[in-house]
Parts: C-alpha cells; sequence; structure tokens
C-alpha cells in the first residue's frame, strides 16, 4: 500500500477506565505503522491519551486536523471504549474536512465486564454512527461490529478504507488530457466537461496537430526520441517492426510527455485514429500502453469518462487499467465473452512475451504501414474488475456500474488485444447497460475490487450508480 495520512479520532467517556484508551492507541498506532499510514491525532499531552472526549478536545483535534487539511484524506474514528458520541462528530465538523470516514469499536471479553475494564463500544459505535447520520456525514463500517487491531480482518477493512480514500481523493482532483478531437464517427465518447468539473475533475485539451507539428520538428537523434525507443523497446518485442514506425511514435511521445508535465496531467484520452495514421503514419498504441503500466492511464477514442473509469479501477486496485471493448458473444454460454480492442492494454495484462504489431482492423481502410504500434497479446486466467463511469447531460449528473468476473483460459482465434471473460447473470448486465446508455467501453483491472468502488462512488461521491451482483 502507497503512504496515506488519515487523521484519528479516540473516542473517550468518562465513565471508562483511562486505560482502555492508552492501550488502544497504542494497539491502533502499531497497525498504522505497519500498513504504511501517517496517523493524525491529538497528542496524549493534550488530552487523555490523545482522546477526544469533550467540547475542548473536539475543538482541538479539529484544529490540528484543519492543519493538515491538504494531506488528511480519511478519518478513523476508534472506539476503545463507548467514546463520547457528540466530541468526536464535533471534532469532523468543526475541521470542515469531507473525506471518507471508518467507524472502528473494540470488542469487549465475557470474562471482562466489570465497570474496572468493560468497553461497551458495540453500543457506543451505533451512538456515534447515529450522529454522523444526523450531521449528514457519509460514513463506512466494518463488515464485523467490533474488531481487535490486530487482527488480520481488521487489518485488510483498514486497507480496504485507504482504497475507497485513494479513490475520493483521487477522483476530487483529477486532472485529465484530452488530446485530439473526437473520432466523428463515435458520438458515443461525447461527455460533459461541465459535470466532470463539478465533480473535481479539470479536462485540459490540446489539438492534435499542436502534438503532431512539434513532433515532426524533431531530429531522429534527438536524444529524447532516442531515449524513448530504447524505452520502446525494453518494453516489449519490436521484431519486424519498421525502424521509421518507431522513430515516429517516439516523437510523438516524447512531445505528449512534455505536454502532460507541464500540466500534471494524470491520464489522457487521445484521437488514436484516423488523423495519426494520415499525419504521423503510425499507432501510439504502445505508447498508451506505457502510460497505463505506469499508472498514467490513457484510454482510446478521446473516451475522456473512459481515462475517468480506468483511473478509478487503478486507485481502487493499486494495479494497471485498460480500456476495452464489449465486444462478442462467446459461443452459446451466456455468462461469457470476448473482450478485445486493437491493442493498448498495460504490459501486465498479457501472458507470454506480447509484440508490437500494425492494426489489421484501421489497416485494411488506413494502410497497414500507417498503423504498426498496437500492442497483441492475451490476457491469461485470473480475477477481473470492471467500471464504467459515464456523464449523464439528460440528467444532469455523472453515473457509474461496476462490478467484478473471471478471465479465463479458453481458446480465442482472433488478434489484437484480447481477452474471454465470465461474469455472472452477464445478460442482466448488459440489459442495464444499453437500457441506462452506457458506453460500449469499459475499464477493466486484474483485482477484485467491486466493494472499493460501491463505497467510493456511491458513499462518498453521491455518483448514481450499479454494482452488478453475481
Amino acid at each position: 500500500m502507497e503512504d496515506i495520512t488519515l487523521g484519528v479520532i479516540l473516542g473517550n467517556r468518562d465513565f471508562f477506565p483511562d486505560g482502555l484508551i492508552a492501550a488502544g492507541r497504542e494497539q491502533l498506532l502499531t497497525v498504522l505503522r505497519d500498513l504504511r499510514i501517517k496517523p493524525i491525532l491529538l497528542d496524549p499531552s493534550e488530552s487523555v491519551a490523545g482522546s477526544v472526549e469533550t467540547w475542548e478536545d473536539a475543538k482541538r483535534c479539529a484544529a490540528l486536523f484543519d492543519a493538515h487539511r491538504h494531506d488528511i484524506q480519511g478519518i478513523i474514528i476508534s472506539l476503545p471504549n463507548f467514546g463520547d458520541e457528540k466530541a468526536a462528530v464535533d471534532a469532523v465538523r468543526l475541521s470542515g474536512l469531507h473525506v471518507p470516514i471508518l467507524v472502528h469499536a473494540f470488542p469487549d471479553h465475557l470474562d471482562a465486564l466489570s465497570p474496572d475494564v468493560r468497553r461497551d463500544a458495540f453500543c457506543g459505535k451505533i451512538s456515534v454512527c447515529n450522529n454522523l447520520y444526523q450531521y449528514g456525514y457519509p460514513y463506512s463500517v466494518t463488515r464485523r461490529h467490533t474488531l481487535r487491531p490486530d487482527a488480520n480482518e481488521f487489518r485488510d477493512e483498514l486497507a480496504r478504507f485507504c482504497r475507497v480514500c485513494a479513490v475520493v481523493h483521487g477522483l476530487r482532483h483529477l486532472r485529465v488530457g484530452a488530446v485530439g478531437a473526437r473520432p466523428n464517427a463515435f458520438n458515443t465518447t461525447r461527455y460533459s466537461e461541465k459535470l466532470l468539473e463539478d465533480a473535481g475533475i479539470s479536462v485540459q485539451t490540446v489539438d492534435l496537430s499542436e502534438i503532431l507539428g512539434r513532433a515532426t520538428g524533431l531530429a531522429d537523434e534527438d536524444p529524447l526520441v532516442v531515449d524513448k525507443i530504447t524505452r520502446i523497446q525494453s518494453y516489449l518485442s519490436t521484431e519486424g517492426v519498421p525502424s521509421g514506425a518507431l522513430v515516429r511514435m517516439s516523437k510523438f511521445g516524447v512531445v505528449l510527455d512534455e505536454w502532460m508535465q507541464s500540466l500534471d496531467i494524470q491520464a489522457t484520452a487521445i484521437q488514436c485514429w484516423n488523423s495519426l495514421q494520415a499525419n504521423l503514419g503510425a499507432n501510439v498504441c504502445t505508447l498508451m500502453s506505457m502510460m497505463s503500466e505506469h499508472l498514467l492511464p490513457s484510454a482510446c477514442e478521446v473516451d475522456v469518462t473512459g481515462a475517468v473509469s480506468m483511473y478509478a479501477l487503478q486507485l481502487a486496485s493499486g494495479t494497471p487499467s485498460a480500456l476495452v471493448d464489449w465486444n462478442n458473444d462467446y459461443g452459446e454460454d451466456e455468462d461469457r465473452c470476448v473482450l478485445f480492442h486493437c491493442g493498448n492494454w498495460p504490459r501486465s495484462f498479457y501472458g507470454g512475451e506480447p509484440k508490437m504489431e500494425y492494426a489489421p482492423i484501421l489497416g485494411s481502410t488506413l494502410g497497414y504501414d500507417n498503423t504498426w504500434g498496437v500492442v497483441a497479446g492475451r490476457v491469461p486466467a485470473g480475477p477481473m474488475s470492471y467500471a464504467r463511469i459515464s456523464s449523464d447531460d439528460r440528467l444532469g449528473t455523472l453515473k457509474a456500474y461496476f462490478g467484478e468476473g473471471s478471465f479465463l483460459d479458453e481458446p480465442l482465434d482472433t488478434f489484437g488485444s484480447r481477452a474471454v471473460v465470465e461474469i455472472p447473470r452477464l445478460q442482466d448486465l448488459m440489459q442495464h447497460i444499453c437500457l441506462n446508455g452506457f458506453e460500449h467501453h469499459m475499464a477493466m483491472s486484474r483485482s477484485s475490487c467491486a466493494a472499493v468502488l460501491e463505497d467510493a462512488l456511491g458513499t462518498y461521491l453521491g455518483w448514481d450508480t450499479y454494482r452488478h451482483q453475481g
């Protein structure tokens, strides 16, 4: 797990032993350190073991959180005992933070229910949640009502919560680059910049001619171009690929990298046909694959909300994601289908040794020699998550669907980037996609993270979401 900063509120109530707070603090901080989570919480010198029990404690905690507001991505309210329901939630309100909140309670033991050792956090957690609900704050709870911090189940819950925080924080600050115009034939990749901006997602645009013009002005022997060629050749096999195509796509990559860095672009959606083939004489699928592999997801056909979907899935899983077509039936099996794209999926998606080829479909009309640059390979068996975020202008909202399935090692005789997947009740999912006006593209990752997306997109971002269940 990458480093993340969380605000921590230790609930306390004066009826209960202070020793429970001190011991609980150390148990919780040990787990946070192990998971590389940086905690922001009151010092023991500021209150009882750094807990939040009174109005004054709440104000001190809120001021501390406010001082770290640019770092804190989520808040844990942990109850070593019953806790003060008002003080904990007041601390959140006074801080002004609107981040995911996880409510956790310590368990009691049957041999420790006397007044000097009992916790009653089982009950206190309900009261804290009730207050969060009254105050209008969305929040999460652990699946098991009470959990020891040193339990593996709690570590798993905490890791999942951190992924939720990453998705929420990442999408609220995402900068997407739209490179070129949407292919005229694809109304399906239309999107609303204004709805995205309202959600904190900013779209930066550049005309394809600006990238192409600067790219063609670079010398073949430019050190940046030579370095990009070397990186491509170390990324996957380019055997049989014309050297001129490698040079041209490398020049494009150098200029695109510079543009992205100048505007802090975190994801891109590129006009991958047909201007590139006509004016550059190459596909840039490999460049897109490399960016996605290095957690800078890149989508085809200026599918901006497709790139947003990739980014959300990447944050939810901590792994690269890919954009794909829902493409073909798989025989008569109603729960299986074929996923396909020309070839820009991340290198880690493929089994064996993927290689660079030309694009047979695009090449049939644009000239095969102009389409070198796609990645050809097959996804091996394993877990799969999928997601699609879309801007619905008719309803004035962002919406999404997501779920889980499996990649299969079943026979598939075709070209490009491809996979066979099994998704329980696939026909119901297809009906949902069609009847709700979703695109033919979706994002996928080699992970199982639908629960993270459900919490992040639905609970905290408040979007219209559908989790497909098997």
